[in-house]
């Protein structure tokens, strides 16, 4: 069985990504997820490491952060993935990216540098991005918008359920119905893969320099109905 680790920041995306993974038989040992020292938050959305961890609990799966700064962020991802290589005994990296090839090449030279395979289990054309978006809302996971770009979204689209409304609505945005482009960020909480979900309150919108982000509290790991 190929054993892999999943770079992780808790949206929809590396959801999606697992579940194509464990539906194929790959092993998913850990989940890396990239922490600024200068910031205390996640690289990728800007979420609270508890709520990673929580998601990790849920899911079974050891969450490994890798505590980084912005000039040394690859030097950083190549060192843990060695580390990881090690500890679990990896035959691969996997990436929740969709068309963006500059994120791949990034992703691919990791890798390399690691002496792993780059997977993608979600590459796809540009183009398909709605249909992705629909396959997620019948998926069964549940996830909620964290974050939005301040040019491509308005503030009401914060705590929005990505279910089959958002997936209609969204095409009438500007956006890409996928959020490749970092339009839009996610919080996965519960679905088929989550022993339990992730209960948390919507607490204050930030404005930072380009985006809003919603603030998830009052977060615990709770038993499934």
């Amino acid at each position: 069985m190929k054993k892999a680790a999943l770079s992780w920041s808790g949206g929809k995306d590396g959801c999606m990504a697992l579940d194509l993974m464990v539906k194929k038989g790959i092993k998913v040992e850990c989940l890396l997820t990239t922490v600024p020292k200068e910031l205390g938050r996640t690289f990728g959305h800007g979420e609270k490491q508890e709520l990673i961890s929580l998601q990790g609990e849920a899911l079974g799966i050891p969450v490994r952060f890798i505590e980084c700064t912005f000039d040394g962020y690859t030097d950083s991802f190549v060192a843990a993935l060695k580390e990881a290589k090690k500890e679990y005994g990896l035959d691969a990296i996997a990436f929740g990216d969709l068309y963006l090839d500059e994120h791949r090449d990034w992703g691919e030279k990791a890798a390399a540098a690691a002496g792993l395979e780059a997977s993608y289990p979600l590459w796809m054309k540009k183009e398909e991005a709605p249909s992705a978006l629909e396959a997620f809302t019948d998926t069964g996971y549940k996830a909620k918008v964290i974050r939005v770009r301040d040019e491509i979204l308005a503030t009401e689209w914060l705590g929005r359920e990505v279910d089959a409304s958002f997936a209609r609505d969204i095409k009438d945005t500007a956006s890409c119905p996928m959020g490749e482009a970092g339009e839009y960020h996610t919080f996965v909480y519960d679905g088929p893969l989550f022993r339990k979900k992730v209960s948390f309150d919507t607490g204050e919108i930030i404005q930072l320099e380009t985006t809003k982000r919603l603030e998830l509290e009052n977060f615990a790991l709770k038993e499934k109905a």
